[in-house]
């Protein structure tokens, strides 16, 4: 089994080595796939100076978003199973057996890591959580589905999915999209419990009000609409 794991970068030159030791330090055959979307923090840098062996980089010219990056990598992804790392510190490769177990055992082809269910986590953002937790309803009430965290970023799917799944968002939109089309065409979904270390946003966090607001017209655009 190899899996691909597939790191967006924008402007996170203070964990990017960091996160990219933490992969590595993990038990499997990977192929490492950095996609700095035109970073202006010294991030595209670092991410040059990680080239090597299995860690391939890309680089965008111009910034486009999380989903543009992901469909970058995804077009050079090799492995039998795909996952997405973001490039803080939020979110913790130790986790990577719990994620991958469910596909593995044939149970799943999806699986999302719930920041919300059994794990510690870091007490933080109350208005933050609850867009969360609406969004998360109302993707869940049209697509038919219980999740506790849509918004997650831990999703881990195999490469039929990758392939069956076509992604046309360029920034936050793609978690809603990528949720909808999975549920559209019956692909198995398991979530498994995550731990979770949160940030501010004096810490760097990017996502805000106005992307919960995308989210409403996503959500409701790529369940009746596409």
């Amino acid at each position: 089994m190899k899996l691909s794991i597939i790191i967006p970068v924008y402007n996170e030159a203070s964990t990017i080595r960091q996160v990219v030791e933490r992969v590595q330090a993990t038990p499997y055959e990977k192929q490492i796939i950095l996609v700095d979307d035109c970073s202006k923090d010294g991030s595209r840098e670092i991410v040059h100076d990680l080239q090597a062996g299995n860690v391939e980089t890309y680089f965008h010219e111009v910034n486009q978003g999380k989903g543009a990056a992901l469909r970058t990598a995804w077009s050079k992804a090799t492995g039998d199973i795909m996952l997405i790392q973001d490039a803080d510190l939020e979110y913790d490769p130790a986790d990577y057996d719990a994620l991958l177990n469910p596909i593995l055992q044939g149970k799943a082809d999806v699986v999302f890591g719930s920041r919300f269910v059994g794990y510690p986590r870091r007490v933080l953002l109350f208005w933050h959580s609850l867009g969360n937790q609406f969004l998360t309803l109302l993707a869940n009430m049209l697509n038919d589905l219980n999740l506790t965290d849509m918004e997650t970023g831990y999703k881990v799917f195999t490469r039929e999915v990758r392939d069956a799944v076509r992604i046309r968002s360029d920034r936050f939109g793609f978690e809603p999209e990528f949720t909808a089309k999975v549920a559209k065409k019956h692909f198995r979904i398991y979530e498994v419990p995550i731990s979770y270390h949160g940030r501010g946003y004096k810490e760097g966090k990017k996502i805000t009000w106005r992307d919960g607001i995308a989210a409403l017209f996503w959500i409701f655009r790529y369940r009746f609409f596409e």
